[in-house]
């Protein structure tokens, strides 16, 4: 059974910084670009970044977050992790992550899910 858990929410002021975590188990890590997407109260879930199979590998971020926000993973240790620096209000959402066999912008490509962590950013 695939399982993908978040950690490292929480609430943050604005101009702070979190790192969030996403443990894989039940696959073949190694095998799937892996992404964050975020929901906000009332929107669509959207794309945050993405990073392909391997450890150091392409990058891609939504417009919103370049600058801020570093994809990263560790192979070995089965997770990714996201860097947020600079955070600011509108980047208040629940966090997703999320795994596929390519590394996408499109929610939908994306075959395993994990149930989000929550951060809050206060002004």
């Amino acid at each position: 059974q695939v399982q993908l858990v978040e950690s490292g929410g929480g609430l943050v002021q604005a101009g702070g910084s979190l790192r969030l975590s996403c443990a894989a188990s039940g696959l073949t890590f190694s095998s799937y670009a892996m992404g964050w997407f975020r929901q906000a109260p009332g929107k669509e879930r959207e794309f945050v970044c993405a990073i392909s199979w391997w450890s150091g590998g392409n990058t891609h971020y939504a417009d919103s977050v370049k600058g801020r926000f570093t994809i990263s993973r560790d192979n070995a240790k089965k997770t990714v992790y996201l860097q947020m620096i600079s955070l600011k209000p509108e980047d208040t959402a629940v966090y997703y992550c999320a795994a596929a066999s390519i590394p996408t912008m499109t929610r939908s490509e994306y075959e395993y899910w994990g149930q989000g962590t929550q951060v809050t950013v206060s002004s």
